[in-house]
């Protein structure tokens, strides 16, 4: 039977009575322990909470509904955040109870696109803390900063510096509500345990003057620092994380290219870690071609691959995309890497373009003349994939669009920027400029497109689809690394779960009302790949997908009784 001492306590079962210490307004406010109307009479005497609560007993199912009807009052999509946010910060149980359960509804209020107003007007909105911040005020202080943190046991750590946040920039602190919101996505989509979940921001300044002269903005009110004392607070904190958590795995988030591939490189084969922006990303972008190619019954290794973008999120599109076609094809790296061509803010990335070139973007460079327009370049290239990750919106034009029609007679159109207003272009336009031919996909949500007594729908290349499963197998398995191989496992997976009716409505993405079932079974391959490889630090169960399910939060409240001391 396990013990919650005083703000101390690991709630990972409710098959036994759990013995709480504290009582009275402590357990109501406690949003891991509150149940709210939901004690029983037996509970209400036990941890002194009789006349704390009204009378009458309730099941959470009818919680649930009192929620929803609240909710659903509410017109507008930050009321609706706020109102989610507040339901989070007083009953983590009942909140992820409602998650879950209204995924499809829900998720575009909890992460993208609301998330981004949420994350521009977080000190305007901010009612309770949630997760933990390291400022530049804290260097050589975070290892005993963790200390005051009540949780012993922590699976999931996501860390972003609010440098890149969606496709709206430098947010500082103000980008507390990513990692937030993706571990909200961890809980609901992947099972990960709340009270093993950690979001942090690493506040090191910020360099939007909009905020700096917010006198409700909360975070350091100062530039960003020079790079020499930046990567110093992020080697503390990993130093820290590893002393404090040391099975923890750090999910990092929203960085800007410069630091984001060096933080990746220094530390994905020596601590548990990935970045989600480049490999996630590039993970759900080729499960999302694979799925185009079952639909148009071709291969990747035939293809002509077109990024309007070549940041962080478009080389980890690519590098995953090289190695989808290497794998399939037997072709080398190099010979699968001509098989693109990326675009910058200068136009086509060339190795003699007009600046030098980051190093990220050299295995992509073309030998060729520089073409600074998008349009001009498909006319040379004859894509027949065009990945948009600019950042850019409506920048696929009407004439882009149907231009793609002159080289594949299904030309893959993936729109991927953040959120939906930074959208290259709309489902409906996809759509519609091309006669409904078009393999659509989207970074952000898009309602189903009518047109010509036909349903399409548009698929949303959502990281919530990977992340939450590699993570939950590599935290659950105990891994010493996340490994490239490991989300390309991932992306197979997912889109192998794309059915034949799905692919009918022309969407390469499986419903995400399936998402638990998703994770468990990436969790399950994560596994599996951790044990054959040697990079697992516990003993392989006999069955690994009963293993992976029976560690699975489920949003059930738990049962009380007062503990003896």
């Amino acid at each position: 039977m396990g013990i919650v001492k005083k703000r101390r306590y690991q709630m990972e079962s409710i098959d036994e009575p759990l013995e709480v210490i504290v009582r009275g307004t402590d357990v109501l406010n406690e949003p891991l322990l509150n149940k709210g109307t939901a004690f029983t009479e037996e509970e209400r005497d036990a941890l002194g909470l009789r006349g704390l609560v009204p009378p009458k007993v309730v099941d959470i199912e009818e919680q649930v509904v009192r929620v929803l009807e609240n909710y659903r009052r509410k017109t507008d999509p930050l009321e609706k955040f706020i109102f989610l946010t507040s339901l989070h910060d007083r009953n983590e149980t009942l909140y992820y109870k409602v998650l879950t359960e209204n995924l499809m509804e829900m998720t575009p209020i909890v992460y993208t696109p609301v998330v981004g107003a949420a994350c521009q007007q977080f000190g305007h909105i901010y009612r309770k803390n949630r997760g933990m911040y390291i400022s530049l005020n804290d260097k050589g202080r975070i290892r005993e900063m963790f200390d005051n943190w009540n949780q012993d046991e922590i699976d999931i750590i996501v860390i972003s510096d609010g440098s890149r946040i969606l496709g709206l920039g430098d947010l500082g602190a103000n980008g507390m509500g990513i990692p937030i919101g993706k571990l909200a996505l961890y809980v609901a989509g992947g099972g990960v345990y709340p009270c093993k979940t950690l979001p942090v921001l690493l506040d090191t300044g910020t360099n939007n003057q909009e905020l700096l002269d917010d006198p409700l903005y909360l975070g350091l009110h100062q530039k960003r620092g020079d790079d020499v004392e930046y990567y110093e607070m992020v080697d503390e904190f990993v130093k820290a994380v590893q002393d404090r958590w040391p099975k923890a795995l750090i999910q990092w988030e929203d960085f800007t290219n410069d630091h984001a591939f060096p933080i990746l490189n220094k530390y994905r084969d020596e601590v548990l870690c990935f970045n989600d922006d480049i490999q996630g990303t590039g993970a759900v972008a080729l499960s999302g071609l694979l799925g185009g190619m079952r639909m148009k019954g071709e291969k990747l290794a035939d293809q002509r691959i077109i990024f309007y973008g070549a940041g962080s999120a478009a080389v980890g599109i690519a590098d995953m995309i090289v190695a989808g076609i290497v794998e399939e094809s037997g072709m080398s790296e190099e010979d699968a890497r001509k098989l693109f061509w990326l675009l910058d803010s200068q136009g086509l990335v060339v190795h003699d373009g007009p600046r030098p070139l980051q190093d990220h973007k050299v295995p992509y460079a073309r030998h060729e003349e520089l073409i600074p327009d998008l349009l001009d370049v498909i006319k040379q290239v004859k894509p027949t994939i065009l990945v948009g990750v600019s950042g850019q919106g409506q920048t696929f034009t009407e004439d882009v669009v149907k231009e793609m029609l002159n080289y594949s007679d299904q030309p893959i159109i993936f729109a991927l920027s953040n959120p939906t207003t930074k959208s290259e272009c709309t489902a409906e336009q996809a759509y519609r400029w091309t006669d409904g031919k078009a393999i659509f996909a989207s970074g952000s949500p898009f309602d189903p497109v009518r047109m010509g007594g036909k349903i399409y729908v548009p698929g949303q290349g959502n990281n919530m689809f990977i992340f939450p499963g590699v993570g939950l197998g590599a935290a659950l398995c105990q891994a010493s690394k996340v490994t490239d191989a490991m989300f390309y496992t991932a992306a197979k997976t997912l889109a192998e779960m794309v059915t034949e009716e799905e692919l009918s409505l022309r969407t390469v993405y499986p419903d995400l009302r399936k998402i638990r079932k998703i994770s468990a079974t990436i969790a399950v391959g994560i596994c599996e790949m951790a044990f054959a490889s040697g990079l697992a630090g516990i003993e392989e169960p006999e069955d690994i997908r009963e293993f992976v399910e029976s560690k699975m939060f489920h949003p059930e409240y738990p049962r009380y009784v007062a503990a003896t001391e």
